[in-house]
């Protein structure tokens, strides 16, 4: 698709009552003429393929043209995808059940493919376990994941009907994954899972960034599409060293439902997150470009799934590049063709 098309594609897509609510938010924090912000916002898109969420969350309002080609905003982010990751082998980050098989040797967890199984190969994997986890094969944000327990169903036949009901549209069944009670002093209520972005050039893996995802609100899932926070993590340290951003650009120095201070957090097993994600990139080779969900229980890591469509925008928030200078230098001496 040449650029032309795409940011074709943008303008037809953009929904105008978005766009006025952040012209109207941007106006309000900037005293700026919401004409003025428009035609800034159309120059931000072109010059640096920025829509107009980027412009928002990144605050380009509040940055001059030095600052902000240093950021990986939307389109570039497609670029990157375009050299990395060749859509045809999309399919296995796409379906859990092919993902989970294909990287089964990192998920140190029990799992099931619903279609391939009978009730006899279901009672053999509850052995032993009171609760699971039921996900669609395609499916994101956390949308359609279901944490059954045992004791909610009468027998494990209705349970096995259950997980098999076309309208549910599971896909996979998880064994459930008990985290490290670090991690539970964060929020107890999820998986709180690290988002580690990797790019292999020349055979060789390369980490872009890694964030902490924090559930909240009482939910059981960690995504910032789903109430979630996230926080960015030192790879030198393994601590968090950052605030805490929601999808609805409210900054948390504590966590809202634990109280736990943010800033300075120890995480274990970043060092051995770090290598197994390292690993796990070098399977596909033809999706170069991933993001990484990890869990860490007591005895380390596991990947929860990974995907070939990676977010940019969680490093380089304002509140976490008070330099304002974003990601792309470092993506360009990784990728010197970006």
């Amino acid at each position: 698709m040449s650029k032309t098309k795409y940011y074709l594609r943008i303008i037809t897509g953009v929904r105008f009552k978005r766009l006025k609510n952040v012209i109207d938010d941007v106006a309000k924090k900037t005293n700026k003429n919401k004409f003025q912000i428009f035609l800034d916002m159309i120059n931000c898109g072109v010059r640096y393929g920025a829509g107009f969420h980027d412009y928002n969350i990144f605050a380009f309002y509040n940055m001059n043209h030095k600052q902000r080609k240093t950021y990986v905003t939307r389109v570039i982010n497609k670029k990157v995808i375009s050299l990395c990751n060749n859509p045809k082998f999309s399919y296995i980050f796409d379906n859990k059940n092919i993902f989970n098989d294909r990287f089964k040797k990192y998920l140190n967890r029990e799992f099931l493919d619903i279609a391939k199984i009978d009730f006899k190969d279901f009672k053999k994997f509850m052995k032993n376990k009171e609760i699971i986890f039921a996900k669609p094969n395609i499916g994101e944000s956390g949308k359609g994941i279901e944490k059954l327990n045992k004791k909610n169903f009468k027998d494990l036949k209705e349970m096995f009907y259950y997980v098999n009901n076309p309208d549910k549209n599971f896909g996979v069944i998880e064994e459930l994954i008990i985290q490290h009670q670090s991690l539970n002093k964060l929020y107890p209520l999820a998986i709180n899972s690290l988002r580690i972005v990797t790019i292999v050039v020349d055979e060789k893996p390369h980490i872009i960034y890694a964030v902490c995802k924090m559930g909240n609100e009482g939910k059981f899932v960690d995504n910032i599409e789903n109430s979630g926070i996230f926080c960015p993590i030192d790879l030198n340290t393994g601590k968090l060293n950052g605030v805490a951003r929601s999808s609805k650009l409210i900054n948390y120095a504590k966590h809202p439902y634990t109280g736990v201070e943010l800033k300075g957090f120890q995480l274990p097993y970043i060092k051995e997150a770090i290598e197994l994600v390292k690993k796990a990139a070098l399977e596909i080779q033809e999706i170069k470009y991933i993001g990484w969900d990890v869990a860490i229980t007591e005895n380390g890591p596991c990947i929860i799934e990974g995907n070939d469509y990676p977010g940019y925008d969680f490093w380089q928030l304002p509140e976490h590049t008070p330099d304002k200078i974003g990601l792309r230098p470092y993506y360009k001496k990784i990728l010197p063709d970006l």
